[in-house]
């Protein structure tokens, strides 16, 4: 690879051991994916929970800071993804012992390194989205997938200790969707419908994801009519992305660099295939439609005030069922606006429980749910219902109202 000054030096580790580190540790994915050059990132989104760092990336951030700060802060502005707990909870998720030691170790060596702890996935909403073309260092598979998709930013899946080397070198190698030949459409689905609401948007996410063949299928939609929302989007991407583990799509019409059809595949559409309503409902239905509910998560990715404000208008007031748990998610950013309007006052008299700064998933989802004996989960959450059954749930996917309904009777709606 060819490297500026700059990178030579931060390899030779005259600008200290944690830089030395994440430059070699870039330079061998670079050779990897035969990349010929590096290119700045301007801000970085890293996934640092304490269920996917573990003690050992713990302490290798510890480490890290134990040269102090010239060599360890960070040299683009970083933010994070959700963490595993939220404080104004207590003990009673009952998570496992260790989760509120290890969220400290992390806070403390995540601070030093100048590291702002936003709690996020849904950082381009709640905090700065990048614009076209911009080159970015993303963590979480939603985040990625809104950048490229939606904002036009490009960024490559960098989880875990990758997006940690973008931070600390400001760099990423450049293959993968960092270059135009990459980002271009090459498979083609067609809507005979068009999808009403989040959870549709999120299961037609998932009937793409799951015709997805490898990371460097790009899929662009056609016959979107209606106008598609930042939220409609941010459940259509994340699950795609969980579905299918890809970080880009087009819609025609909609995307920044899908004008046209023909300019989302730099040249001639591929042959479309259809996606019905038929084929949406069969979906739906796909899941147990057992009457049993343990609990109801609006969760993954986190809720946007807009989408508090919808879960409020639902409830309208009314208690959710004896013995039933409803958990919605959202940033702190969010939850603070809620909390100044008076919105989360309202969520929280019905017995629903806000969750601040994390996401269900990963607040050792099957730990809780031993513990606390949850089994069966309704969501409105595509990508939620996808990851949820790896940790030992049995869900369902219903849209937000349904799930209300739900909560508030206590058994499937």
């Amino acid at each position: 690879m060819e490297l500026t000054r700059f990178e030579k030096e931060m390899l030779d580790g005259k600008h200290g051991e944690p830089r030395r580190f994440a430059m070699d540790q870039q330079l061998k994915v670079g050779e990897f994916f035969d990349a010929e050059r590096f290119v700045e990132v301007s801000q970085v989104h890293l996934m640092s929970d304490s269920e996917a760092t573990g003690n050992a990336g713990i302490e290798l951030m510890e480490e890290f800071v134990s040269h102090g700060p010239s060599a360890c802060r960070v040299l683009v502005p970083t933010v994070t993804d959700p963490c595993s707990v939220d404080k104004h909870l207590g003990d009673s998720m009952k998570q496992p012992a260790h989760a509120t030691e290890y969220e400290n170790r992390i806070a403390a060596a995540l601070t030093q390194m100048g590291i702002m702890r936003t709690a996020t996935c849904i950082n381009y909403q709640t905090v700065l989205p990048p614009l076209l073309r911009e080159h970015v260092a993303f963590g979480d598979t939603g985040s990625v997938i809104y950048a490229n998709s939606v904002c036009g930013a490009r960024s490559n899946f960098e989880g875990g200790s990758a997006a940690l080397w973008a931070a600390l070198t400001g760099r990423v190698p450049a293959y993968g969707f960092h270059l135009d030949e990459r980002r271009r459409a090459n498979r083609h689905f067609r809507l005979d419908f068009q999808p009403e609401g989040w959870t549709d948007w999120g299961a037609l996410g998932a009937l793409v994801g799951r015709e997805m063949k490898s990371y460097w299928e790009v899929p662009v939609i056609s016959n979107v009519q209606c106008a598609p929302t930042s939220d409609d989007l941010k459940h259509f991407g994340a699950a795609l992305a969980s579905f299918g583990s890809t970080p880009m799509f087009h819609i025609a019409g909609v995307t920044p660099e899908a004008a046209t059809l023909e300019i989302a595949c730099g040249g001639k559409a591929p042959e479309a295939e259809v996606i019905s309503r038929d084929t949406l409902s069969a979906f739906f239905d796909s899941y147990n439609q057992d009457r049993k509910i343990d609990l109801v998560v609006f969760s993954a990715p986190q809720l946007s005030l807009f989408e508090l404000q919808k879960l409020e208008s639902a409830l309208n007031g009314r208690k959710i069922a004896e013995g039933m748990r409803v958990f919605a998610t959202t940033s702190p950013e969010v939850a603070s606006g809620a909390r100044r309007i008076g919105l989360l006052d309202k969520i929280t008299a019905t017995g629903t429980t806000v969750v601040e700064g994390t996401c269900f998933y990963q607040m050792y989802a099957r730990e809780i749910g031993k513990a606390n004996g949850w089994k069966r989960i309704a969501t409105n959450s595509a990508k939620l219902s996808n990851i949820i059954s790896g940790y030992g749930y049995d869900p369902v996917l219903i849209p937000l109202e349904r799930c209300i309904e739900t909560a508030v009777k206590g058994e499937l709606a």
